[in-house]
């Protein structure tokens, strides 16, 4: 089966034909860097020259780094304020001439994660978290998306934790890996506290440099770093679109 996939990031946005089968994409990615200001009609510009690029005219699936509920756009922590109340998934599919499902990223990245990648054979609460440009979260009990959690933006001393412990954080303050683990360590540790997780899989950009940071953590849950890493976002938004086939 085969599935376009979107990921709309704060840099770029970026596409590919997926086979939601294996998890593979079968092209190279294409990618548009994402306009500035991010406003709805420019992004879904954007979104449909993907489509165009492929000769797409089936389903897609797009991920957008916001609260998404049925298609439309509840929060905008980190994209354009007019975003708030738009219907993305109706936007985009008038005009790309396609039929969409929007999710919110990490939870795009998280079904990756759960079907192909470091959380195959998990069950229990398995809690991914994308550290970048903020904290994005996906919550799954027993392999099912508790979609929405948004846990980057938990308060941690008077701070969403995102603005404390995101890798552009560590790369502002130029930190240490060892001065950003105990601000990564203090945030895990609140999350144990609230969900009590089976196991934590740490994905976004950073995760490629797993092995500076995780051993240094003090906590009691299993920490694994992600697998699917830049293909996640493209992968789980194609395989949230198999309930349009």
């Amino acid at each position: 089966m085969q599935i376009l996939g979107i990921d709309i990031g704060g840099s770029g946005i970026k596409g590919a034909p997926v086979d939601t089968i294996t998890g593979t994409m079968l092209t190279e990615r294409h990618r548009i860097p994402t306009p500035q200001p991010s406003k709805p009609s420019d992004v879904a510009d954007v979104v449909a020259e993907i489509t165009r690029h492929f000769n797409w005219t089936g389903p897609v699936g797009c991920t957008f780094p916001a609260i998404v509920k049925e298609g439309v756009v509840h929060s905008a922590a980190n994209v354009d304020k007019e975003w708030i109340g738009t219907n993305s998934q109706a936007l985009f599919q008038e005009r790309a001439d396609c039929p969409f499902v929007v999710v919110n990223d990490a939870d795009a990245a998280g079904i990756a994660e759960m079907e192909f990648g470091a959380g195959v054979g998990h069950t229990g609460v398995v809690i991914m978290l994308t550290f970048g440009t903020g904290i994005g979260s996906a919550l799954f009990v027993n392999r099912i998306l508790v979609p929405n959690t948004e846990l980057g933006h938990l308060e941690i001393r008077g701070k969403d934790a995102e603005h404390r412990a995101s890798d552009r954080i560590r790369q502002e303050r130029d930190l240490s890996w060892e001065k950003w683990a105990e601000k990564v360590n203090e945030y895990l540790h609140y999350v144990e506290f609230l969900f009590s997780p089976d196991l934590f899989i740490i994905g976004g950009g950073v995760s490629k440099k797993h092995d500076r940071f995780l051993p240094l953590l003090d906590i009691r849950t299993p920490a694994i770093p992600a697998q699917m890493l830049n293909d996640a976002g493209i992968v789980g938004a194609a395989i949230s679109a198999r309930v349009l086939v």
